[in-house]
């Protein structure tokens, strides 16, 4: 029974690890044509890579706090891709 808990809880944390090192703000939006929001979609992506850091060398015990801040970086990733899409629209 303890090693079938065990095992259980193993393959959630593993699952878990896997999708925080799989996930992450896309690079999507033209260079050419959106510079500024392109830095600024790459700098976006930097911090969710530097967190990702930050997580595996505090072995995850972080409260959720990091976790949160990279899931706020999706949030404004999609924003910065849609401002470029409003900018396309617009143009």
């Amino acid at each position: 029974m303890k090693k079938t808990l065990l095992s259980v809880i193993a393959a959630g944390l593993l699952l878990a690890g896997t999708a925080t090192y799989s996930q992450g703000p896309e690079r999507n939006i033209s260079g050419r044509r959106h510079p500024n929001l392109a830095a600024a979609q790459k700098l976006s992506r930097q911090a969710y890579e530097r967190i990702s850091e930050a997580q595996r060398a505090n072995e995850f015990d972080m409260e959720g706090h990091a976790q949160r801040a990279k899931d706020l970086l999706e949030q404004v990733n999609a924003e910065l891709k849609a401002a470029a899409e409003a900018a396309n629209r617009n143009r």
